[in-house]
């Protein structure tokens, strides 16, 4: 006949004194309060285990913070999981180690994870931008936040300080790249819901400028400016090369030898470099293989064609365009990017072929079976227009 335990009062509970080894005080249905010698009390609860069918003690906390009906009503719980075939230690252990796993699972770390993809399909200069601004605006004040405690208060809050100084435009592009974060954490299974979504209407929203650019009558302004401009002969030939490849400024600056064959007059910039991504080939006009052959004897022995004159193992800076133009009195007139709005709209108004012009902006078109094609068809005609932008801005430089 199975012994029948008395329960324990909470009197008994609270007088239970430490002797010189620890003992059990047992409360029936395999919970028992153990007293250890240095007075401490701890609840346990004693039954067989699922599939190893060996007898284990699952721990229910410290007397007083557990109260003997806290501890019954934790016994209850561990009793019906067994009658549902659920190992209550098991269980808990498996909760404990998500938590955990939850709580080590920062936004600095989801952060990484989401960068290692992001930076794949980005320039390296973009892939700088991105882990600069994160980095210096939100990872200090909580990057060790777990990411599943994140909230859209939290946020704002942490971007307060910079939306105050006016820069709005850089508190929308971190906003749409912790949303990038989110969404790439709900994808992945680290999160159930992006609480990021709508963080970015808190602020006001920045308004939009354009590059600023000249007029095309305004051409011969720029080769004479840049003609008689008190700048590095290097910088002087960037900002000509960019003119006359159309190419971005960090495009043009990163120009390296390899990529060109001027026996077939192309440059082929690798999708690493390019701000989608994609390859781009460059039909060189006459004008742009003559300014190679002028700085060859300048920048030949290095791997950039356009070498910064701090290191020269690396190249110019993609800015060097932009601090020039600034100092040639273009300030608010006309940016690096700009110039090659002015060369849009001169080919535009010259009725070339908008998809030739686009093609040449290495604008991606969204219809990618199209893009494909019109890349493998455009480039002979796209050759026969930058021959004739490169004989317009040399006419430039002759007024």
């Amino acid at each position: 006949m199975a012994k029948i335990v008395k329960p324990l009062t909470n009197l008994e509970v609270k007088q239970a004194k430490p002797r010189d080894k620890e003992y059990n005080l047992a409360d029936g249905g395999g919970l028992a309060l153990r007293v250890k010698p240095n007075g401490s009390k701890l609840w346990l609860f004693n039954y067989t285990r699922l599939y190893s069918k060996k007898r284990t003690n699952l721990t229910f906390g410290t007397y007083p913070t557990v109260s003997l009906a806290d501890a019954r009503n934790k016994r209850h719980e561990a009793r019906k999981q067994l009658d549902q075939d659920i190992d209550p230690k098991t269980q808990r252990d498996e909760l404990r180690s998500e938590a955990q796993q939850a709580h080590e699972l920062t936004l600095a770390r989801v952060v990484e994870q989401w960068f290692e993809v992001k930076k794949t399909s980005i320039t390296l200069d973009f892939a700088d931008d991105i882990i600069r601004s994160l980095s210096n605006h939100v990872l200090p004040h909580l990057g060790a936040w777990p990411i599943h405690k994140l909230t859209a208060p939290l946020v704002i809050e942490g971007l307060k300080p910079l939306a105050s100084t006016g820069k709005l435009e850089m508190v929308k592009r971190i906003c749409q790249r912790l949303n990038e974060v989110m969404v790439f954490a709900v994808n992945t299974g680290l999160i159930e819901h992006n609480r990021l979504a709508g963080v970015r209407h808190a602020f006001e929203v920045p308004k939009v400028t354009n590059n600023p650019t000249l007029k095309p009558e305004e051409l011969p302004k720029l080769m004479k400016a840049l003609r008689e401009a008190n700048i590095r002969i290097v910088t002087r030939r960037l900002i000509e090369w960019q003119l006359l490849t159309l190419a971005r400024p960090g495009e043009a600056a990163g120009a390296r030898w390899d990529e060109i064959d001027r026996a077939e007059g192309l440059w082929t910039i690798p999708p690493e470099r390019m701000k989608k991504r994609r390859g781009h080939i460059v039909p060189l006009p006459k004008q742009a293989l003559a300014l190679l052959d002028d700085i060859e004897p300048i920048s030949g022995r290095s791997e950039f064609v356009f070498p910064s004159d701090i290191n020269p193992r690396k190249c110019m800076s993609s800015s060097t365009a932009n601090v020039a133009l600034k100092r040639m009195g273009f300030q608010g007139r006309l940016t690096a990017h700009g110039m090659r709005a002015l060369a849009s709209t001169t080919l535009n108004e010259q009725a070339f072929d908008a998809d030739l012009i686009e093609a040449a902006l290495a604008h991606v078109d969204k219809n990618t079976v199209r893009g494909v094609y019109n890349r493998a068809q455009y480039l002979e005609r796209r050759r026969e227009m930058m021959e004739w932008w490169g004989a317009k801005i040399v006419e430039g430089s002759l007024q």
